[in-house]
């Protein structure tokens, strides 16, 4: 038998994982991070892009940012987001880790 993901930081790293494959099985919210990789963006330009409420999008970057998915800086009143590409390329190498 294979003891493939059988050890306890194999199982963290499921957990985790399995945590934030939910966050971003939203399709909006893997939009988002879709958009952020080009680069930091604030709300205003999101939403745009993705023609949805402001409030809602708001929604999905707080949900983001909890999971420290994506990252934000204050510039006056206005906030813009960027993905947090230490933590999306840790979760890639879990996944590939576990599916290759």
């Amino acid at each position: 038998m294979n003891n493939c993901c059988n050890s306890q930081n194999d199982k963290k790293e499921i957990t985790g994982l399995a945590q934030i494959l939910n966050i971003i099985s939203e399709p909006n919210r893997l939009k988002i991070l879709c958009l952020l990789k080009s680069g930091a963006k604030c709300v205003c330009e999101i939403h745009e892009s993705l023609d949805l409420k402001q409030n809602l999008v708001s929604h999905h970057l707080k949900t983001l940012k909890d999971a420290d998915l994506i990252n934000y800086k204050k510039k006056g009143k206005w906030k813009h987001y960027s993905l947090n590409r230490k933590k999306v390329k840790k979760f890639k190498n879990i996944f590939n880790k576990l599916l290759t």
